[in-house]
């Protein structure tokens, strides 16, 4: 016999699990607290199971059948998407809203290229974006503030999947004076112990200050930190003034907002790189637009034809 619920309901469900609050999920979906308690009960009676466990606080967790009844939802609204996306025509003209996270030291760089284009072959395309640091743009996915995330893989667990848009490789950064700037002829490629002795200038932003603090471990030296940042540009800044050098794995423009300018310098070190991707929860199918995002990106990103 055919149970008697709705999408709608369906997708209440679906966000509170994932917010673990009505209320919150109320206001992200723009509905009344009433509004989701309401098709909560209605959705509970209607399976004969109880979702949630209530909480004193008003939060709710998942009961077991609720995990059980989730893990079968997510895949059915995703189908439901593809087929309202395919019954409106949308295989050869897309439409619609999507929220792209990304990571802060990327965005300004290299999204406005990805934007413009994306916009020219996409115009019915409404794209939101939020930038965010690694951790903070692991968080929004799973909660669903994002469909989907332009960020390096440090830190990513098993709850994600990808799309690998390109393989990045640490370098060193110095002043256009610093004796390893090379001047006309270009920097030669070190070892990072070369430039053991020396002031550090460190990027301070979660799994990124990791990241290097083992470049550091692998190379068997201790960093001189002088300066801590959490601005990327703040750090470039500051090297461009011959305050010390830095790790960076994105090569930009040698210039810096100060107008002094700075110099990748190659690493000989057998360090590990850092994949690019594209990143989403692992039980969500992406959507037309997130997938047309991603195969864009990896088209204007990605690395050259050989």
């Amino acid at each position: 016999m055919a149970l008697d619920f709705t999408l709608v309901q369906l997708r209440y469900f679906q966000e509170v699990a994932r917010r673990e609050n009505m209320t919150e999920a109320a206001k992200h979906l723009n509905v009344t607290q009433s509004a989701i308690s309401t098709a909560m009960a209605q959705l509970e009676r209607t399976l004969g199971i109880d979702l949630f466990i209530r909480q004193k606080n008003r939060s709710v967790v998942l009961s077991p059948a609720g995990r059980r009844f989730l893990f079968e939802v997510n895949p059915f609204l995703e189908s439901s998407d593809a087929l309202g996306e395919t019954a409106h025509g949308l295989a050869q003209s897309l439409s619609g809203n999507l929220t792209v996270g990304v990571f802060s030291p990327i965005a300004p760089t290299r999204l406005p290229l990805i934007h413009a284009e994306f916009e020219k072959r996409y115009p019915d395309v409404r794209v939101n974006y939020f930038e965010a640091d690694l951790h903070e743009l692991q968080t929004a996915v799973i909660a669903g503030f994002c469909d989907i995330a332009l960020t390096y893989t440090l830190g990513l667990t098993d709850r994600f999947d990808s799309f690998l848009i390109d393989v990045v490789k640490p370098h060193a950064l110095v002043s256009l004076n610093h004796h390893l700037g090379g001047g006309a002829e270009g920097p030669r490629p070190i070892h990072l112990s070369e430039l053991a002795d020396e002031d550090y200038i460190q990027l301070d932003l979660p799994f990124s200050r990791q990241y290097y603090d083992e470049l550091f471990r692998i190379a068997g030296i201790v960093p001189k930190v002088r300066h801590s940042f959490a601005g990327y540009e703040t750090v470039r800044s500051f090297v461009a003034m011959g305050h010390g050098y830095s790790l960076l794995s994105q090569s930009v423009s040698s210039g810096t907002y100060i107008g002094s300018m700075t110099v990748d310098v190659p690493l000989l070190d057998d360090f590990p790189s850092i994949d690019l991707s594209m990143v989403w929860p692992k039980e969500v199918r992406l959507s037309r637009r997130a997938r047309a995002f991603s195969e864009l990106t990896r088209e204007i990103l990605g690395p050259a034809e050989q």
